[in-house]
């Protein structure tokens, strides 16, 4: 194919994917002009609308365009309106013979009276008979009817010829027909393009006038540029949501005897749902005629490349075979020798693990020295603590018990009760207790603040006055830390009520980063 025509069939596929996008339109369009015609009672307007809905169904839907024309007919004889009626009439005949339906046709124009027809008409009342007497000459297999809808055909086509414009559409078609008949090549080309001038793509007469353009190039034996004119053609066809069209079947025909089986098949499916859709015995006949060709070829095509398919995938199956034992011994021998630079490696890294081992054992005993002795110290430092303390608790139980005994002996005994009542002694002892365990807790754990303030959000950070002293709640978290995580006996150490405990626990971990896993994060400080 050329360069230019591999490009316009490009864009005839890229129109084929959107043909869809085309009808929406139409039917769009056929949806409003039902709309306005249910909306007025006026007859006449009726008609008008009704009109356009068949323009718009004529090479969209024949079935469709039946039912609109015999609604114009029934609108024609309630208005007793002799020219609407045949107007109508003569729409249904050219509908019937551009379907094939060429007897219904002749029959539905037979009831049309010549004699009576306006002017504005006649033209049209030639050209139906006219097509409808060329379909039945060229379909009859019988030889005397065949002359006799030659002759009548003849007849009105000399009768259109004589009373058309010599510049009309219809005049120019009948002169390129005759000089296509006659072989004169030139001047058919020279009208068609006359009258290509007058039409834009999209319209139906695009369409047609390119598609007989098409087969004057066929007659000059230019194969690309009749294949050019008829995708053009195809092309204006589903643009202007046309389904009654003869381009894209002809088309698949040319490309199947090119040997293009794939786009053949495309397009004579394609034309076949289009002409299917249409309800087009011409189109459906012709197909017809054709696409179980294609179908076949097709169907062989696509067979062969499956059969080639098959026998690539043994042969790729066979050569991956012998590919993996290639690769399976290769391994062997990479594997081989790997493992003697592995085994060297490994002898190396282990005198180099050797000898970190020896250094990092010398460092380790220093450290464990340290600790140990660092350790021995604490333990001297917290058992004399603990000593001191017990000792001092046993003078001053001594001491109290001589005060009770002496009240007692010189029978002072309100003096005696009211230093039973009195807190005081308890509130000296609670603050040495806390004094004694803020200093054991922080020598301990002297990052202890610090720690904890990690785990509160920014705006609850416990500040201390004297960072040797610990507030409530840093004495609680140093107990959950110590493993003291029951309330009840946090409350009993620090001389609390539990509600108590429980709301400064609550209050705490309202404050944490991580509320769930806080507490667990102290005992980890």
């Amino acid at each position: 194919m050329s360069q230019n025509l591999d490009s316009i069939i490009s864009v005839l596929e890229s129109k084929m994917r959107k043909h869809e996008f085309y009808d929406l339109e139409k039917k769009e369009r056929i949806k409003s002009l039902i709309e306005s015609s249910n909306k007025t009672n006026n007859l006449k307007a009726q008609y008008r609308i009704t009109n356009a809905i068949f323009e718009e169904y004529q090479f969209y839907s024949f079935n469709q365009a039946l039912e609109y024309i015999e609604k114009n007919i029934q609108i024609g004889e309630k208005l007793n309106d002799k020219l609407l009626l045949d107007e109508a009439k003569l729409k249904m005949g050219l509908l019937l013979v551009n379907t094939g339906r060429f007897k219904e046709s002749i029959d539905a124009l037979s009831e049309i009276d010549r004699n009576l027809l306006p002017e504005s008409l006649i033209s049209d009342y030639f050209i139906a008979h006219k097509e409808g007497y060329s379909g039945l000459a060229y379909n009859t297999a019988v030889n005397s009817n065949k002359l006799i809808y030659s002759e009548l055909y003849t007849a009105y086509q000399d009768s259109l010829y004589a009373r058309l414009k010599p510049n009309s559409e219809e005049a120019l078609r009948l002169k390129e027909k005759e000089f296509r008949d006659s072989r004169n090549l030139d001047m058919a080309f020279k009208i068609n393009s006359q009258r290509l001038e007058k039409v834009k793509i999209g319209s139906r007469l695009f369409s047609l006038i390119t598609f007989e353009r098409s087969l004057l190039y066929e007659l000059n034996n230019e194969s690309t540029k009749q294949k050019e004119y008829l995708i053009l053609s195809a092309m204006s066809d589903i643009q202007a949501s046309v389904k009654d069209n003869a381009s894209m079947g002809t088309l698949a025909k040319i490309l199947f005897t090119e040997g293009d089986i794939d786009r053949a098949y495309q397009y004579i499916n394609f034309s076949y749902n289009d002409a299917e859709f249409y309800n087009s015995r011409l189109r459906l006949v012709d197909i017809a005629n054709n696409m179980p060709l294609i179908t076949k070829a097709y169907e062989l095509k696509t067979a062969k490349q499956k059969q080639k398919l098959e026998y690539s995938l043994v042969f790729i199956s066979v050569l991956a075979a012998f590919l993996l034992i290639a690769i399976y011994m290769v391994y062997k021998q990479v594997k081989k020798v790997s493992e003697a630079k592995d085994k060297l490696k490994i002898a190396n890294n282990q005198l180099l693990v050797f000898n970190k081992k020896l250094n990092t054992s010398n460092e380790e005993l220093k450290n464990l020295y340290l600790e140990l002795s660092e350790v021995d110290k604490i333990k001297e430092h917290y058992i004399g603590n603990f000593l001191n303390l017990y000792s001092e608790y046993i003078t001053k139980l001594d001491v109290y018990r001589k005060l009770v005994s002496k009240y007692v002996n010189a029978n002072q005994m309100n003096a005696l009760l009211k230093l039973s009542k009195s807190k005081r002694l308890i509130d000296e002892e609670l603050e040495i207790f806390n004094n004694n365990f803020d200093s054991s807790f922080l020598h301990i754990y002297p990052n202890f603040l610090s720690e904890v303030n990690k785990l509160l959000k920014p705006d609850h950070q416990i500040e201390l006055t004297d960072i040797k002293q610990l507030n409530t709640e840093l004495r609680i978290l140093a107990l959950i830390k110590l493993g003291i995580d029951n309330s009840s006996r946090i409350a009993k150490i620090l001389r609390y009520s539990v509600n108590t405990i429980y709301n400064y626990r609550a209050a705490i971990n309202k404050s944490a980063i991580d509320k769930t896993n806080f507490e667990k994060m102290i005992k980890s400080i």
